[in-house]
């Protein structure tokens, strides 16, 4: 059985990940190829060049498809303090993902504001896990 691919990263500032999520919805094993992790970190890595060459071209946050790799593409959202989302899919609805990126910057918007929150750390709220991950599901379940 196949799984779908939904791999999230917050990037901060300096290019490092703040925040990364496997969304995929897991057969009963729950397993994950390890391999197959180290490949979705490796293109989203090489896809923050192209998110660094569009960001620039227009005012949109929203910089939808920014990268191909094989089947997988990366779409990407940049914030105006320059924090990138990337979300690695199999084909999308684009509409779909400009929606699930409006709603985890609002909630990354409650976490940054929080005045314990100390700017490029990574986010370790568990809060945040958890509603990044319903946002996931009730945006993306097949």
């Amino acid at each position: 059985m196949s799984t779908t691919v939904l791999t999230f990263v917050i990037v901060g500032l300096d290019d490092h990940p703040i925040f990364e999520a496997d969304l995929a919805v897991r057969g009963e094993s729950g397993s994950r190829d390890d391999r197959a992790q180290y490949l979705h970190q490796f293109v989203l890595h090489a896809a923050l060049d192209a998110v660094e060459e569009q960001q620039w071209q227009g005012p949109n946050m929203n910089l939808g498809v920014v990268d191909k790799f094989n089947n997988l593409q990366v779409s990407a959202f940049v914030t105006a303090a320059q924090i990138k989302f990337l979300l690695l899919h199999d084909g999308k609805n684009e509409d779909t993902v400009k929606l699930f990126f409006r709603d985890v910057y609002e909630v990354y918007l409650r976490v940054v504001m929080n005045p314990f929150f100390t700017p490029r750390s990574q986010i370790k709220s568990s809060a945040f896990n958890q509603k990044v991950r319903s946002l996931a599901r009730s945006y993306f379940r097949s």
